[in-house]
């Protein structure tokens, strides 16, 4: 049996015009809709997965502001069978806070395999995955198109450069998926009954976010000079003397 921990992130549409905050820190989504990314989606549907072909649970997790609960009701609707909402301002957090807010909630409980995205459609950091796996002292892959458990050991399958990639690591442990390799579900009319039913575990995180905007100053001004060696054929003699004395040709 293994118990599977699914994170995923509320994310504009990127099907929508992209618009950045006025401080360029986050994406301004107040004019359009709300979604996860689709390696989420991939995600979401491999933990089904592998909770209903070893007899575990499927726990879906997202850190964000109150409204992120969409996307895990959305998650149960197709399967997932708890739900978890770390409440925090995502804005604010980067990839380094994500995976330490994670890591405080999976220390807590018993999951043999968690899944994230291999990125997000908003930040695309590629981060998470390893800090989280760093974190917690779990091995970890990435680029995961697929993946199968016999007992303790996860065969995952992905694409690298060079062809098709299969790497076999112990359990417990962290995989990034990327879309692809399966088809998403759709929700029953059933699932969106249990979806609005299903409580949702709402906590808080003890980590602070440090993202900090940086910025680039210009370059302190620099007086020009302009020296006119003369006009036509009469400066041909000056521009070979300027070039011999700063070494590009030889006298």
């Amino acid at each position: 049996m293994t118990d599977v921990l699914v994170c995923i992130k509320r994310v504009p549409e990127t099907s929508s015009q992209v618009l950045l905050s006025e401080d360029g820190m986050s994406v301004d989504a107040r004019h359009v809709g709300h979604t996860v990314s689709p390696h989420e989606e991939a995600a979401v549907e491999i933990a089904i997965q592998v909770a209903e072909a070893s007899g575990g649970t499927a726990t879906v997790l997202t850190l964000g502001p109150a409204d992120a609960v969409e996307q895990l009701r959305d998650a149960i609707a197709v399967g997932c069978t708890r739900a978890i909402h770390v409440e925090a301002d995502s804005e604010s957090f980067g990839p380094a806070d994500v995976a330490a807010a994670i890591a405080e909630v999976v220390r807590g409980e018993d999951f043999g395999l968690v899944l994230v995205g291999n990125d997000a459609a908003d930040s695309g950091d590629f981060q998470v995955g390893v800090r989280l796996a760093y974190a917690l002292g779990r091995p970890v892959v990435t680029g995961i198109s697929t993946l199968s458990l016999d007992g303790d050991t996860l065969t995952a399958r992905g694409s690298g450069p060079d062809g098709d990639e299969i790497y076999e690591l112990p359990c417990p442990a962290v995989v990034a998926i990327q879309e692809g390799g399966v088809a998403p579900r759709y929700p029953s009319i059933v699932g969106r009954m249990k979806a609005k039913k299903l409580p949702i575990e709402t906590i808080s995180t003890t980590v602070s976010p440090t993202t900090r905007r940086l910025g680039l100053t210009s370059p302190p001004e620099r007086p020009s000079t302009v020296e006119v060696l003369g006009e036509g054929p009469e400066a041909a003699k000056a521009v070979v003397d300027m070039l011999v004395s700063i070494g590009v040709v030889s006298s």
